[in-house]
């Protein structure tokens, strides 16, 4: 079958770095990535399945990986040559169209629940990323045992797959992953009703991140940061209720909160903070502009970085990471899960409207580097389309 597939070549991979940094996606021409044809992924077990994608979607992460930017905590925690692509919607071994959750959790690797009926992503113990009959990898699209939605074909453990209902369009099916994500940020802000809430970033995530506050939290005023015209647009239909450019963050929120400067930070400022860029400047705005003992959500994938971390010690702000997705406690004391609420939040917010491009696979340079700039292009999530 056909596939990209990512291999561990460091020199590869220092070139696409560099190339990445001259023109964004450009990695994908230079670095560790390749078409070609390699034989479709074994069943590992007999509670996994064949999926084959239709759209996959290209993120954050995926492209950190191949422009060479991603952290190396993750190095012990993926397994090479691996096929990138988790954002998937496919059809499995019964014709039916499957959305898949990609975190590898405990069911995936014969390992204990960490409690009955946890989702995949509610690891307690990361020792279970070492088990089962698979290689390491956190999710599909970083292990070489499963494949991944960049190829043809993948295998999926029954407990990452979810049945898709006729009325959602496979548009709608590929954000389900990222909505979920979006969910899981949100709950984990723990918004109080009136609350005010700064988003940084209005990417997908961002994006998928106002959405899910609106549909899940009694938040007050939500203010965005947008740099391109239809970010600004999207945002303010998804429940921003002011947008300001992402340089201008500080003063927007100065002039909401009514507080003063002190140096570079904020004397007050929002109750909390959702970072969905995760870069050095981001991180530090979100503190400056976070009220003390406020809360900061780190929902964009971070890179090795030197941060000045005074801020967040003496305003004693909380800093919670916000890793994919799980198990949820609502308010109302009920429990579900972030795709379950995915689900819903899909419909209701019309989310596959920031599908925005597809690409056949043999076009994967164009593909990666219309993801890379699809902010400055007008595109939100730029996918692969196969198997339809």
């Amino acid at each position: 079958m056909q596939a990209l597939v990512f291999e561990r070549k460091p020199a590869r991979y220092a070139a696409a770095a560099t190339a990445s940094r001259v023109i964004p996606g450009a990695g994908a021409g230079v670095g560790p990535l390749q078409r070609r044809d390699v034989d479709p992924p074994s069943l590992p077990g007999p509670d996994w399945q064949t999926v084959r994608p239709r759209l996959t979607g290209i993120c954050g992460s995926d492209l950190a990986t191949v422009e060479g930017r991603s952290s190396r905590y993750f190095e012990p925690l993926v397994s090479f040559p691996f096929v990138p692509g988790h954002e998937v919607v496919g059809i499995d071994e019964a014709g039916h169209r499957v959305a898949l959750e990609p975190v590898l959790g405990a069911a995936a690797r014969n390992e204990p629940l960490p409690f009955p009926g946890a989702a995949p992503g509610d690891g307690q113990d990361y020792g279970y990323l070492l088990g089962g009959d698979i290689d390491r990898g956190i999710q599909i699209g970083f292990c070489a045992s499963t494949g991944g939605g960049w190829g043809e074909a993948l295998v999926a453990h029954q407990s990452q797959l979810h049945p898709v209902p006729d009325h959602l369009s496979d548009e709608a099916a590929v954000m389900l992953e990222p909505a979920a994500g979006g969910v899981h940020a949100a709950l984990a802000a723990r918004v109080q009703p009136g609350d005010s809430v700064a988003v940084l970033g209005t990417g997908t995530m961002g994006l998928c991140s106002l959405a899910a506050l609106r549909a899940l939290t009694a938040a007050g005023t939500v203010i965005a940061t947008a740099k391109y015209p239809h970010q600004r647009d999207l945002a303010a239909q998804l429940g921003a209720d002011i947008v300001a450019d992402p340089r201008e963050a500080r003063r927007a929120v100065r002039r909401f909160a009514g507080c003063r400067m002190l140096g570079d930070y904020l004397s007050g400022g929002v109750d909390v903070t959702i970072d969905a860029v995760g870069n050095p400047g981001s991180i530090t705005d979100a503190i400056a502009i976070t009220r003390p003992r406020g809360r900061v959500v780190l929902l964009g994938m971070p890179h090795a970085a030197r941060l000045d971390l005074t801020g967040l010690w003496h305003r004693e702000i909380e800093l919670v990471g916000a890793y994919t997705y799980g198990t949820e406690n609502l308010p109302d004391g009920s429990a579900t899960t972030s795709f379950a609420l995915a689900f819903e939040l899909v419909a209701s917010a019309n989310l596959e409207r920031l599908v925005s491009a597809r690409y056949p696979l043999p076009r994967y340079r164009e593909a990666i580097a219309h993801a890379a700039e699809a902010g400055a292009r007008g595109a939100v999530k730029v996918v692969f389309e196969q198997n339809s």
